[in-house]
């Protein structure tokens, strides 16, 4: 009985994809055999050894029924409530896809949502040549997230029509004609529709995986093959390649950045704007033309093993679609990519006729290279090491205090976490950590010594997760720093990577792996990060929604609670300075023109955020456009005549006025030059959270000199390396 209703329930999806419309169906993707083992044996796994012990039942299998509708369709502007219903009998029957090794219903799912997404662009696409009315008063709903499922093909297609008149809208304001509009958005659409054209199989099932995953927990996933290699060059920070940020272009794999030291770089022959139309394995092999294909299946052909040969067909930047192709050949090298390591720099923040000079460590992401670190390499790549070294730079530059920004930091390495905190903490505890079957081990600094005694700031925000907050928070219970920002992210959870491939003792890679929770960390004072994350000593703005981001946004993450505290004695005590740091604080931001100006735009973003509308009506749109463009204006006059801007200053801000105007374009759709000074703009837009953490670590300085009994409570003595 049960199979039969799952082959009627195939049936009725497949009829459902190849029916509806008369627009030309996208292929069929089908399960693999492998896929459908590997979902099984994940099962297996997650079952037995994840830290939450969930059954693979019906009541979970709902749970992957909603996630995998969510993570195809989270806007609802594809599916119909009548598609929906259609799926009703799946709710129930992907506990026995995963366990009976029998994937065709998430798979035709997928199709059927693939279909509804030719359906509805070509339908947006057939709108182009009609023109829109904009003087109607009307309305665009832009996030949907909260919003039923269109009921009737007339409700979904005027949501469409919203969606279609407001991207022509965008681009009317500005200042394009309805020629270039018109070409602009047949472009658009056209491309979405290749993008959907390129979905493999392999796609679709880590689509479905990372839902049934994180059904489990919102930190568990499932890594397929290509998703474990990126895995593992996000934690070793190094690849083996030419050493070039490539982007997708209309169509043709695009040289957005070389990367200095790189073979690319090096040989002279390569510039940004090129494009490369084929890649062969060494000089003398043919290439294969690489023109339309995914970014991420060109990237693959250019990697590979360490002093090998890629031969590149490249059609210069400045040359046409007919232009002459040049065949550069490269050998490949292994390319650290510096961008998502350490990094240092100095602000100098004035006080009267004192200047003193903040440290300041921005750290991306707790790396390690863990395969180098096993087998001896003694210069592993390690975010403890790069800061180490970074904070005796600092040392020589005498800073007066140091400030670690982990703000969007995601978190990594357990054990990074743990010696990082040990460049300023002596030996002792660093964070706790509780398995399934409820054993609690501590986790221990053992190295004597710090590499940085003097006064310390963590700068955190809601985006700062994992091991940056079990950082954060063992700083601030030893009383070591002041933590300020945001509350950040709340993930209180240890992940292990299992790699199935390895189990299953397959020769070549298929099965993928899973990132799997396996314990919870505690701090050393017992509680958790775990939902409510590291609260700072002194808060600064923030635009993000707990609702929308942020552990507290899953339905399913672990709850907070707390344990018995681990053995340790707090190295300062920073009760007595932290209000002063904050009256300070209050003070200046009062009168720091830059802070209000990012206070009004957050107000101005949550409340547009909640109103969550946007009207179609040009007259009111340029209103709003005129007035936000007078608000730019206004604000970089009153900056210049505070500072007394120079011509560089006056160039700077018309660059940056010019690079934040709406131009209604997606990224790929700008010529390069212009995006990458998007780019530039954005990177050199003052960072004014930045700056008022360092002048609050200014503050801390100054009330340590002048208060001798203050300082030896803050900042007792500790052993330099």
């Amino acid at each position: 009985m049960e199979i039969r209703m799952k082959n009627k329930l195939l049936w009725i999806l497949l009829a459902f994809v190849s029916a509806a419309f008369n627009t030309q169906a996208a292929p069929q993707l089908m399960p693999l055999q492998q896929q459908s083992q590997a979902a099984h044996l994940s099962a297996e796994i997650l079952t037995k050894y994840h830290y939450k012990h969930l059954p693979l039942d019906d009541i979970l299998s709902s749970k992957i029924f909603d996630n995998y509708l969510k993570a195809l369709d989270s806007e609802k502007v594809f599916f119909l409530q009548a598609d929906i219903d259609q799926f009703a009998n799946a709710r129930t029957s992907l506990d026995d896809a995963i366990l009976k090794e029998d994937l065709n219903i998430p798979f035709a799912i997928f199709n059927l949502y693939q279909q509804r997404i030719t359906e509805h662009i070509t339908y947006a696409r057939s709108l182009l040549t009609k023109g829109f009315d904009f003087e109607s008063k009307e309305s665009y709903q832009y996030n949907r997230k909260n919003a039923s499922w269109p009921k009737s093909e007339d409700e979904m297609n005027d949501l469409w029509r919203k969606r279609v008149k407001n991207d022509w809208l965008r681009l009317k304001l500005a200042g394009k004609d309805d020629k270039s509009i018109v070409d602009t958005l047949s472009k658009r659409y056209d491309n979405s529709l290749k993008s959907i054209s390129k979905v493999k199989s392999d796609d679709v099932f880590q689509n479905f995986m990372n839902a049934y995953t994180m059904a489990i927990d919102p930190h568990t996933n499932y890594l397929g093959v290509r998703a474990s290699d990126e895995f593992d060059i996000s934690m070793k920070l190094s690849l083996v390649g030419i050493g070039a940020v490539l982007q997708d272009k209309d169509e043709y794999t695009t040289i957005r950045e070389l990367v200095a030291g790189g073979p690319a770089a090096l040989s002279g022959k390569l510039k940004v704007g090129d494009r490369i139309v084929g890649v062969g394995q060494d000089e003398n092999s043919p290439t294969t033309e690489v023109m339309g294909w995914r970014i991420d299946d060109t990237v693959a052909l250019i990697r590979g093993t360490e002093n090998s040969v890629v031969l590149l067909d490249v059609l210069p930047a400045e040359a046409g679609p007919d232009g002459k192709h040049q065949l550069i050949s490269l050998v490949r090298k292994k390319i650290t990519l510096d961008k998502r390591a350490a990094k240092k720099s100095i602000i100098e923040v004035k006080d009267g006729s004192i200047t003193r000079h903040i440290g300041v460590i921005s750290l991306p992401e707790f790396y390690q290279d863990f395969a180098a670190r096993q087998k001896g390499d003694k210069d592993f790549k390690s975010a403890t090491r790069d800061v180490s070294r970074l904070l005796g730079e600092l040392n020589n530059d005498k800073v007066d205090s140091v400030l670690i920004d982990l703000r969007n930091n995601g978190g990594g390495s357990l054990y990074e976490a743990i010696e990082l905190t040990g460049l300023f903490v002596d030996k002792g505890p660093i964070v706790q950590q509780r398995d399934s079957q409820g054993k609690v081990t501590v986790e221990s600094d053992t190295n004597t010594g710090v590499a940085w005694s003097g006064p310390l700031g963590v700068l955190i925000n809601r985006a700062s997760a994992s091991a940056s907050e079990i950082f954060a928070a063992a700083i601030q219970d030893y009383g070591r720093g002041v933590v300020i920002g945001e509350r950040s992210f709340g993930k209180g959870t240890v992940q292990t990577v299992v790699n199935m491939d390895q189990l299953a003792k397959n020769e070549k890679p298929e099965f993928g792996e899973l990132k799997m929770t396996v314990a919870q960390f505690f701090r050393i004072n017992g509680g958790t990060t775990q939902l409510r994350g590291v609260t700072p000593d002194i808060s600064l703005p923030t635009m993000t929604d707990a609702e929308d981001f942020g552990e507290s946004s899953f339905d399913n993450a672990l709850p907070w609670t707390q344990i018995k505290a681990a053995d340790y004695t707090p190295t300062g005590d920073l009760t007595g300075i932290v209000p002063m740091l904050a009256a300070s604080h209050n003070v200046r931001i009062s009168k720091d023109k830059d802070f209000q100006y990012l206070e009004e735009d957050i107000a101005e973003f949550n409340t547009q955020r909640k109103k969550n509308l946007i009207s179609l009506n040009e007259a009111d749109r340029r209103k709003e456009r005129e007035a936000q463009e007078a608000k730019v204006k206004l604000r970089e006059k009153d900056r210049e005549a505070d500072k007394g801007a120079n011509a560089t200053d006056k160039e700077s801000a018309e660059a940056r006025s010019h690079a934040f105007q709406d131009d209604g374009l997606q990224s790929n759709e700008r010529k390069l030059d212009a995006d990458l000074a998007i780019e530039k703009a954005n990177k050199n837009t003052k960072d004014v959270l930045l700056n008022e953490a360092a002048n609050i670590l200014s503050d801390e300085v100054g009330l340590l000199k002048a208060n001798p009994r203050l300082a030896a409570s803050t900042l007792p003595k500790l052993d330099m390396h």
